[in-house]
Order: structure tokens, then C-alpha cells, then sequence
């Protein structure tokens, strides 16, 4: 069973993922937004689901100890897809959405390959090795597209404040997801870990109801004209 800290914040993060799908609804993101709404319903599904197997088999069980590295693996992914479709909403007015999605496949599938070969040279090739591997790489490899997508858009003086917002909200969670990443490796097993990861995933679900909230589809952010002066 979890305890009273743990529970707490497994409950707040759980509410906190339904009132942002609550408000994605409300606002009618699935039109043009359907990735963030399909990942916040999987990490929805994903916390209840995991709060049901520690009940049933316990926190230290090989069950839930599967069930966490496979899941986060594919929440990560999801959150990749997201990342996409910012992409895709970027270079709308290109016409280049089927290139984006065929880059998207070939990292991904570069990203798993180079995740794969790091864990066969390795002396221990558990799956579940390969699986925390490839969220690791994931997260690093959106670190590098997130910041590159920032500079496209103020190289091409994107102005749409909504889309601003869910990209740098993407920055800030992939980054912090990295760094813990890379500091997990220095100090694994420490308890910290165990309380910090539920929280910041708090902080994907509140921007994006934040942002969709209080930020009309149609507003523009004259600053982001400086951010990429004439030369």
C-alpha cells in the first residue's frame, strides 16, 4: 500500500489530470489538439490503473514493477506524438505535415534502435532495461526538438500566444524530465524519486488547462516579433 505522502499526491495528480480533460473538452481542443487530450486520458487511465494493482499486488511486486516501466514508456511516446502535432501546427501554412510525420516515425525509430543497442552491449538485457532506456532517450531527444521548434518559431515570427504557450509549457516539463532523468542515474533507488516524478507530471495537465482556459484561440503576442528581428 502507498503511504499517507504518496497517496496524497497520487490522488492530487490524478484530480489535477481530470479538471485539465475536463477542460480540454470544455474548450474543444480534440479539434485541432486531439494528442494532448488522448495523453492526458492515458495518464489518467494509467494512474488509476497503477493505484489498482498496488491495492491487488503491492508497490514492490514484479507486477506493478512491470506495469510502471512499460506504461511510462508509453506515455513518453505519447508525449512525443504530442510534440508532433505542435510541430505540425507550426509549419501548418507549409504544407510539409506528411513530412512531419515521416520524421517523426524515423526518430522514433532511430531513438528505439540506438536505445536497443545500449542495452544489448550491456551485461544485463532485461526488456524492462531497454524500456526505461528508450523513455530516457525519448525525453532527451525531445529536449533537442522542443528548443528547435522554439527557434523555428521565432525565426518564422509565429505569433499565436496558445501555441507559444503549450510549446514552452513542453519545454519546461521535457527538461526538468532530462535533467531528474540524468540525476536518477547518479542517485538511484533514493526515495526523492519516488515523489518527484508524480509531482512535475502535474505540470504538463495545468499548463495546457491554464492555457486553454485563459488564452483565446485567436490571440496574437506582438513580442515574439522580437525574439527574431529583421537582420
Amino acid at each position: 500500500m502507498l503511504d499517507p505522502v504518496s497517496y496524497s499526491i497520487w490522488l492530487a495528480v490524478l484530480l489535477v489530470e481530470i479538471f485539465s480533460l475536463v477542460c480540454l473538452v470544455r474548450k474543444k481542443a480534440f479539434l485541432q489538439h486531439f494528442t494532448l487530450i488522448f495523453y492526458v486520458f492515458a495518464c489518467v487511465a494509467t494512474d488509476v490503473a497503477s493505484h489498482s494493482i498496488i491495492k491487488t499486488s503491492g508497490y514492490d511486486s514484479n507486477v506493478y514493477f512491470y506495469f510502471y516501466f512499460y506504461s511510462q514508456a508509453l506515455l513518453t511516446i505519447c508525449l512525443y506524438f504530442v510534440l508532433m502535432n505542435l510541430y505540425s501546427h507550426v509549419f501548418s501554412e507549409m504544407g510539409v505535415g506528411k513530412h512531419i510525420r515521416a520524421c517523426a516515425l524515423l526518430i522514433l525509430a532511430g531513438t528505439a534502435g540506438i536505445s536497443f543497442y545500449m542495452v544489448a552491449v550491456s551485461s544485463n538485457r532485461m526488456v524492462t532495461h531497454f524500456v526505461a532506456e528508450l523513455g530516457q532517450n525519448l525525453y532527451f531527444v525531445g529536449v533537442v526538438l522542443t528548443y528547435l521548434l522554439w527557434g523555428s518559431m521565432a525565426k518564422l515570427r509565429e505569433n499565436r500566444t496558445r501555441l507559444l504557450q503549450l510549446i514552452l509549457s513542453m519545454g519546461v516539463y521535457v527538461s526538468l524530465s532530462a535533467g531528474s532523468y540524468a540525476m536518477n542515474n547518479l542517485y538511484p533507488n533514493h526515495t526523492f524519486w519516488q515523489y518527484y516524478f508524480p509531482v512535475t507530471s502535474m505540470w504538463l495537465p495545468l499548463s495546457w488547462a491554464y492555457t486553454f482556459m485563459k488564452v483565446p484561440a485567436d490571440a496574437r503576442l506582438s513580442m515574439a516579433r522580437v525574439l527574431a528581428p529583421n537582420p
